[in-house]
């Protein structure tokens, strides 16, 4: 079966590429490859992907998918978060299962980390 059909790689769009790599590195743990001024992928990420040079941002609010980080610990992760310069969007709440929160890195594209604990 293969990865046939199968969700193989995500692209987000990215109005500051320094300080997106900068951010994803430092909380997420991201690796980083450059291609030429308007491009770079990442791996480390559970999934590849890669961002392209826009002044366009992906949020819920406009019809963007949310992608959603686990986290073993939310509250570390919020920290580091608001550290590496995110912006809360959606302070921390219970639903049936866990809890998340919604955040925007620092090109405005909007991600979502929840937790089971």
């Amino acid at each position: 079966m293969g990865n046939h059909n199968k969700i193989d790689y995500i692209e987000f769009p990215c109005r500051d590429f320094a300080r997106t790599k900068s951010f994803f590195a430092e909380v997420f743990g991201w690796s980083f490859t450059d291609y030429g001024p308007d491009y770079m992928a990442f791996s480390d990420a559970g999934l590849e992907g890669g961002f392209f040079r826009s002044e366009l941002e992906s949020t819920q609010a406009a019809g963007g998918a949310l992608v959603v980080f686990y986290s073993a610990n939310l509250e570390q992760t919020l920290a580091a978060i608001r550290k590496a310069g995110g912006k809360i969007e959606l302070e921390t709440f219970e639903f049936p299962g866990g809890r998340r929160f919604h955040f925007r890195e620092p090109s405005g594209n909007e991600f979502a980390v929840w937790t089971d604990t």
